[in-house]
């Protein structure tokens, strides 16, 4: 458990991630929509990221377009809990906040959070945006094993 020492330092130096309240955890959310990239799991349960997006990613901006109402829209989306976040670990990428934060990392220079501007992240190139990603509207399940991208 972390223990404040210094109260000047930012909440995810002073708490661990159980600690954190709602607003202190979707901050940590750096915006880069990687994790709303849909996934195949192989026959070894490899999870394996594809280049097709949730319908409600906007692929410009790299946001969900419904974020509030998403689990309405999409009811397989995953809801990431302090509580429930061991779980779903796997389905996130290894830049993502949560991760390293519950891996015992810190947050990554272009983090919004330390860079204080939202686009860090995309700036950094951390993000989907603008990395030609396609909507999974636009391609069939079927065809999804066309775009795998990322294996492990």
């Amino acid at each position: 458990m972390k223990t404040a020492t210094d109260s000047n330092q930012p909440f995810w130096l002073q708490k661990n991630l159980e600690e954190m309240t709602s607003q202190e955890w979707e901050s940590l959310c750096d915006g880069c929509g990687r994790c709303c990239l849909n996934k195949l799991v192989d026959e070894d349960d490899n999870i394996l990221t594809v280049a097709v997006a949730c319908k409600l990613l906007d692929l410009d901006t790299g946001l969900c377009k419904n974020y509030k109402h998403r689990r309405k829209h999409v009811p397989d989306c995953i809801k990431f809990t302090p509580k429930t976040l061991h779980e779903y670990l796997k389905w996130l990428p290894d830049s993502c906040a949560y991760r390293l934060l519950y891996d015992g990392y810190s947050l990554p220079d272009w983090h919004p959070l330390i860079t204080g501007n939202p686009d860090s992240v995309h700036d950094a190139g951390f993000s989907v945006k603008g990395k030609g990603f396609v909507s999974e509207d636009d391609v069939s399940v079927m065809d999804w094993h066309d775009y795998i991208i990322c294996t492990g």
